[in-house]
């Protein structure tokens, strides 16, 4: 039923396109490591940069997990599930790199990706890369059928009142919840204030 697939090619990209969000699978090495998998979106926060990279807009969050997962060890996984339409779950694994607004790349990934606006620009938190090493897909036949009725404007309503409190409240919030993995791995690197 599934096939792998040696690039990403025009019918994968107008397809992850139209999927309104995406999963993002990451695990510490650690054999009691906590393993994982939030969902990501909207669609449009994730681009196909070439035919094994895509990057997608990382923003501020209750955790960083995925960030330090990825300083850790690099290993990633980019899920697509078809909510609509034909079933069909895309799968591409590789190795992950976290761009960071002080990274010289930052600003022209931000440019050249033209990522969806997920809140305000102070809400950025990385670019994160990924060097894509097996495309796959399978069935998805047990993906329900559901219809996307829009964005939720919750993230950007949060983001703007932890500004309303000044300029680095979001840096202050990352210190305080994203320096550290669940497992005590290294995530964001902010200094202090």
């Amino acid at each position: 039923m599934g096939r792998e697939y040696e690039v990403i090619d025009d019918h994968w990209r107008g397809w992850i396109a139209r999927q309104p969000m995406f999963f993002v699978g990451s695990a510490p090495l650690a054999a009691n490591g906590r393993v994982n998998v939030p969902p990501k979106g909207p669609g449009g926060s994730l681009r196909v940069l070439d035919d094994r990279t895509v990057a997608y807009l990382d923003v501020i969050g209750s955790g960083a997990e995925t960030i330090a997962h990825l300083r850790e060890n690099g290993r990633i996984v980019v899920m697509f599930c078809a909510f609509e339409g034909p079933p069909k779950i895309l799968r591409l694994h590789g190795r992950g790199e976290v761009v960071t607004p002080a990274d010289t790349r930052f600003h022209e990934l931000l440019d050249r990706c033209a990522f969806d606006e997920l809140g305000p620009p102070e809400a950025r938190r990385t670019i994160v890369v990924v060097h894509v090493e097996r495309i796959a897909d399978s069935c998805g036949y047990g993906v329900p059928l559901m219809s996307h009725e829009g964005e939720r404007p919750h993230h950007d309503a949060w983001a703007q009142k932890k500004l309303r409190r000044g300029p680095g409240a979001l840096l202050d919030y990352q210190l305080e919840k994203n320096s550290h993995s669940l497992d005590g791995l290294p995530a964001v690197e902010l200094e202090p204030r």
